[in-house]
């Protein structure tokens, strides 16, 4: 279930959102009734960068490699297709 506290909560109720991400699930902040931050665990947050810094070294080692060059507006407008279908 989606856990949704006001920034507040951080302060005031600190053991509570520690039990809650460190039971794997994120808990959304709000500040004033907008999203404002989400609070993970080390563990989850570790799971979704996990990869991100090879991936980077990849991309640079790819470059060398190829002179190729995309534009900003190639580049995303091919990720949005992936993703989009």
């Amino acid at each position: 279930m989606i856990q949704i506290k006001p920034v507040s909560d951080l302060r005031n109720k600190f053991p509570d959102i520690e039990k809650i991400v460190n039971e794997g699930e994120p808990v959304y902040l709000t500040k004033n009734g907008y999203g404002a931050m989400v609070v993970l665990s080390l563990e989850a947050y570790s799971r979704l960068t996990d990869g991100v810094e090879s991936a980077f070294d990849e991309a640079d080692r790819m470059a060398m490699e190829d002179k190729t060059r995309l534009s900003h507006e190639e580049v995303f407008s091919g990720l949005r297709r992936r993703v989009n279908g």
